[in-house]
């Protein structure tokens, strides 16, 4: 079947923009069940650069495997998407070929197989995640998890229809933050809203810190634009704000090891709450996953994952990101972490910083 991947809705007037757009809905969800067994929730699509094997970019994800009642309630959200009013069978508008035997599909995947496809298994192979599966010897935190995902109504309601929204499901789940919020959005774009809410945060004494994509290392200067016209605010709340490296050392090392050598950017969306609770799923900071996407994700309650999380911030610096502050002067600074401060965008030509200026003036924000 296939959910909506086409729906355009006419929006209200409201500015030039709006008023000669038609917004397009997508499915953004991602997960993977096996005989409603195991599930594997995350942010990754199902392409060689989500896996840290693309030949130009490859981006860092994360995924959660559960086992347990979380199962049963993944896969009640996948009933309820491929039994809604957006979706339909794909024999609708795609031909049909004649059917094929078992032995002549695995003859056609064995041909569409890469020949770097072995060094990738083998690469799998060697990680404590698969040698423990393979063993039979993988142990699993037992906790609470909430599944929370958009109604698929959303795509079909105005946009400002909460009620079939993720996010009040997600506050309710996790509680106001005490002492500290630690967010990873690649496409991060908090927009008013957000931005107010981190910065009260802040202002409040509630440590928040950033991780997102840097210039360099974003497959979309729109979305940048979004994220760079908030970033003084932000800081000047106190929000601390890293920006992943093209060039961030594990992502590298795990693509070079399976032979590329493409630049790395960000793709993970988690963020976790007084390193007592953490969100694992496909919901970035930003409008479109807000009030357009359908997202969902797993909430779970677990010390251990969110001090993980914690621990990649404190050690995010050098190899892995640029730490961004405001100088005396109340310009932005990047931090390399080996003691050299830049004054612009670091590893980003003249064009891609023009871009983002022009970006940034436009009212485009809601649609990023």
């Amino acid at each position: 079947r296939l959910y909506n991947p086409v729906v355009y809705r006419t929006v209200r007037w409201r500015n030039l923009v709006r008023d000669f757009t038609r917004v397009n809905h997508r499915m953004h969800n991602k997960s993977f069940t096996v005989d409603n067994q195991v599930t594997i929730v995350g942010g990754r699509n199902i392409a060689n650069e989500y896996f840290e094997a693309g030949e130009d970019l490859s981006f860092a994800d994360l995924d959660v495997m559960a086992v347990g009642a979380a199962v049963p309630a993944v896969s009640t959200q996948f009933d309820t998407y491929w039994n809604s009013a957006s979706s339909y069978p794909a024999r609708l508008i795609i031909k049909r070929d004649p059917a094929l035997g078992r032995a002549e599909f695995a003859q056609r995947t064995e041909q569409l197989m890469p020949a770097d496809a072995a060094k990738y298994a083998e690469a799998i192979n060697r990680t404590p995640q698969a040698q423990a599966l393979l063993s039979g010897t993988m142990t699993f935190e037992w906790t609470t998890v909430r599944v929370v995902h958009d109604d698929p109504e959303k795509t079909l309601s105005g946009s400002e229809e909460t009620s079939v929204q993720m996010v009040p499901r997600l506050l309710a789940a996790f509680g106001s933050p005490a002492k500290e919020f630690e967010l990873v959005s690649p496409y991060f774009v908090p927009g008013d809203a957000g931005t107010e809410a981190l910065v009260s945060l802040a202002r409040r004494g509630v440590r928040v810190r950033v991780l997102t994509n840097s210039l360099a290392a974003n497959d979309e200067t729109s979305v940048h634009s979004g994220y760079a016209r908030r970033r003084k605010e932000l800081l000047r709340a106190g929000v601390e704000l890293y920006e992943i490296k093209p060039a961030a050392a594990p992502i590298q090392a795990r693509a070079a090891e399976i032979g590329k050598h493409s630049k790395a950017g960000l793709h993970a969306k988690t963020f976790a709450v007084d390193r007592r609770s953490i969100f694992v799923g496909s919901f970035n900071f930003d409008p479109r996953s807000a009030k357009l996407n359908t997202e969902m994700g797993m909430v779970i309650d677990s010390v251990p994952l969110a001090q993980r999380l914690s621990s990649m911030f404190d050690r995010a610096s050098p190899s892995l990101a640029w730490r961004v502050t405001l100088g005396a002067d109340d310009e932005l600074q990047w931090h390399d972490g080996a003691g050299a401060t830049l004054a612009e965008e670091p590893e980003s030509s003249w064009g891609q910083r023009m871009k983002v200026r022009i970006f940034s003036v436009l009212p485009i924000e809601w649609l990023l």
